[in-house]
């Protein structure tokens, strides 16, 4: 074993006594592998229950690493799940999430409770809050219809697992601030499904307008967000062609004002 005088002992740092022994010593940091992260998902009540919508962009670093992920996914028959963060473990969250919800009710032979479901996220947020030291941080939205109460219900979370239950809307991700302003300026608590999943659109237009990591709709891929309203009927994914037809009028509203032609459907150019 090697002897260091008192003023040049690395103690328990491993990788300075690798430094010291004159050995490679390279050592990654948080944030220094680059990941595919997921972005902008936005999340607001109705009159009858709740839109939840994200983009399908995946970046890493300054690159798109997806152009189709899958952001707005359900949870089970009456709620769901929005993920931003490192796409990897948050997938894996999600499908762990939904194994549990579908084994409770088997269990039990009665599916858990709206709060029930937002508290076992909250559990699976928290136990990743190692690996969110480390730069894998996942920040899911999670909404859904609430057979008891008759009503939409949405909550958020923080990285240490806190869960907090909004009123009204919520956005998380990159682009968060654009598109909750959106929604805050246009949002109404008795809006119809139609002028709440418009809202929504119009939300990630505006944030990847401003957020180079948020996608717009691109109308030469056929790539469009991922839009779903969740009522007393259950989860409900919109078509493409309906969210084609909603930019469409969203591209003419936009050249209108800006007086451009609105060739395009992608927010801030072609991706």
């Amino acid at each position: 074993m090697p002897w260091f005088s008192p003023g040049d002992d690395p103690g328990p740092n491993f990788p300075r006594l690798l430094e010291a022994m004159g050995l490679n010593a390279t050592q990654v940091g948080p944030g220094e592998i680059e990941v595919p992260h997921a972005t902008t998902c936005v999340a607001l009540t109705y009159a009858d229950g709740v839109v939840m919508a994200g983009d399908r962009r995946a970046t890493s670093g300054h690159l798109i690493a997806h152009r189709t992920m899958e952001k707005v996914v359900p949870a089970d028959r009456y709620s769901g799940v929005a993920i931003a963060g490192a796409a990897g473990p948050a997938m894996e969250m999600i499908r762990l999430f939904q194994l549990q919800l579908e084994h409770y009710e088997k269990v039990e032979g009665n599916p858990i409770s709206l709060e029930g479901k937002a508290n076992q996220l909250s559990s699976m947020v928290r136990s990743n809050l190692g690996a969110a030291l480390q730069g894998m941080v996942v920040i899911p939205l999670f909404a859904g219809y609430d057979t008891h109460r008759g009503l939409g219900r949405l909550y958020s979370y923080d990285v240490t697992g806190g869960r907090y239950e909004e009123k009204s809307y919520v956005a998380t991700g990159s682009g968060s601030l654009h598109a909750g302003t959106v929604i805050k300026v246009g949002y109404r608590p008795e809006m119809t499904r139609d002028e709440a999943v418009a809202l929504a659109a119009r939300s990630l237009w505006e944030a990847a307008d401003a957020d180079s990591a948020t996608g717009g709709p691109d109308a030469l891929r056929g790539i469009y967000p991922v839009v779903a309203s969740i009522t007393a009927e259950g989860w409900n994914r919109l078509e493409d062609d309906e969210l084609a037809a909603l930019y469409r009028t969203i591209v003419d509203e936009v050249s209108s004002v800006t007086g451009t032609s609105g060739t395009g459907t992608e927010a801030g150019g072609a991706s």
